[in-house]
């Protein structure tokens, strides 16, 4: 049975930025079937489910093209240290994760991604097949972009730090990972799922893995991924090494193009810009994350030279609404103009951005008849978001996750009233409270010595989750 969303506001995001008043929208199968006034919808469509969306507005899906899902055990504690975070421990927090509590960890970061309005997250790590299965039950729609490295580094190396050799084996392993992740998930889930290649950072890709990875994604036909420039580590320890900056590393070995999104680009120069530009690689913008490093990366620069941009969480958080908010001002203060951009112009790269990244511009990203039915309904009769003359911007400016009541994915409710349908949310959080504590304060406990910079909740014995 056809659903029905009448006595709504719509903000398609097509071409024209059309916002639709007092209008219907009409939900049939996976798809978007009719956008018209609300009588004449009911009076075509007599035998639908109505859904009564008076005082509510109705955006399309957010994409989050850079996620971490599993980072969420970090919380509260690598924002506030830099990156790499200088937190003087010789091992990883989430190697002391078992994989069922790795797993509770991933759903953490999916439930949060469902309650803030993500409808299609890139996760991006390595191992995802651990958690994958878990995954494919929320209902979101996936990118799975399995990552990888083969770069031989020592116990307590750090992003950006030097590299000096590179493993044919460990190179191997990557490639057989990927080719594993797209023999079991690419297309699964009646194709809500698709995965792309990753080479993880910049630093730890030997040429070899970079004409891999674009090869995989050029057989497959999708994107691929890679974090750049997102440190001044980085950027001193190639040109140290190589003797020419990350940009410039990847296009010698024809990485750069139309199919690359690259994550940060905190600190790329005026010639790297013009050459991401040139080569139109898209640009996954981080906002909340950069801002948290104190550092707001050259958008407006990279937007101008050609560079399609679009928007990603990072670490810890999958709040795609504060993304967007940081987003916006940041850009303002580098550009030194109160004007631009404007609210519609981020929300566009949150949502067209982001399915041109993913390759599915076709499919999602904005509100028109014929794409997949992937949604939000936002409860406007707030008070931080009344009078609703504009939208877009009273949402961007001063809206919250918790004014989302329900998110639709491929024309089914992930979330309907703000009740989660596909995970158990107080389970959830319940569980990775525990798990968090008990391995921060296992790694601490292990490491009295290091210098750990600050304090972390004692862990409830009555809720720790051992691994």
């Amino acid at each position: 049975m056809s659903k029905i969303f009448t006595n709504t506001t719509i903000v398609t995001v097509d071409p024209g930025n059309t916002v639709y008043y007092g209008a219907a929208l009409v939900v049939d199968g996976d798809s978007i079937e009719a956008i018209g006034p609300t009588n004449d919808i009911l009076t075509k469509y007599p035998d639908g489910e109505v859904v009564n969306c008076e005082g509510k507005v109705l955006f399309p899906g957010l994409i989050n093209c850079h996620a971490h899902i599993t980072a969420t055990l970090n919380r509260g504690i690598t924002e506030d240290f830099g990156f790499p975070p200088d937190l003087g421990l010789p091992i990883q927090t989430q190697s002391l994760l078992s994989d069922e509590e790795l797993t509770i960890m991933a759903l953490l970061g999916a439930l949060e991604a469902i309650k803030s309005g993500t409808t299609t997250p890139v996760q991006n790590g390595a191992g995802i097949a651990t958690y994958a299965q878990e995954l494919a039950k929320t209902g979101l729609r996936w990118i799975f972009a399995e990552s990888g490295r083969d770069a031989m580094t020592p116990p307590g190396w750090r992003p950006g730090e030097d590299v000096h050799e590179f493993s044919d084996d460990l190179r191997q392993e990557v490639l057989q990972r990927i080719n594993d992740i797209f023999s079991e998930w690419h297309g699964a889930e009646d194709g809500l799922i698709t995965c792309f290649p990753s080479a993880a950072l910049t630093e730890t890709s030997s040429p070899e893995l970079l004409r891999s990875i674009r090869d995989m994604a050029e057989k497959h036909d999708v994107g691929y991924t890679i974090h750049l420039a997102q440190s001044r580590l980085e950027i001193e320890s190639m040109m140290r090494l190589r003797g020419i900056r990350p940009a410039f590393y990847l296009y010698k070995n024809e990485f750069l193009g139309e199919r690359l999104f690259a994550a940060h680009c905190r600190y790329v120069d005026p010639s790297e810009i013009a050459l991401l530009g040139q080569t139109k690689s898209i640009i996954t913008h981080q906002p909340a994350m950069a801002a948290n490093r104190g550092v707001i990366p050259p958008i407006p620069a990279l937007r101008a030279a050609g560079s399609p941009i679009a928007m990603g969480t990072d670490n810890n958080t999958q709040d795609m609404v504060e993304v967007m908010r940081i987003g916006l001002v940041t850009e303002r203060i580098m550009r030194d103009d109160g004007k631009n951009p404007q609210p519609e112009d981020i929300l566009r790269e949150t949502t067209m951005g982001g399915a041109h990244a993913v390759r599915k511009t076709t499919e999602i990203g904005s509100l028109e008849v014929g794409k997949k039915a992937d949604l939000l309904i936002v409860n406007a009769l707030q008070p931080h978001l009344v009078p609703t003359t504009r939208i877009v911007s009273s949402f961007i400016h001063n809206g919250q996750p918790q004014d989302i009541e329900s998110v639709m994915v491929n024309g089914e409710f992930v979330m309907r009233n703000h009740k989660v349908l596909t995970i158990d949310e107080a389970q959830i959080v319940r569980e990775a409270d525990a798990i968090g504590k008990r391995a921060w304060n296992e790694v601490i406990k292990r490491y009295p010595n290091a210098g750990f910079p600050t304090s972390v909740a004692p862990s409830s014995r009555n809720q720790s989750i051992q691994g």
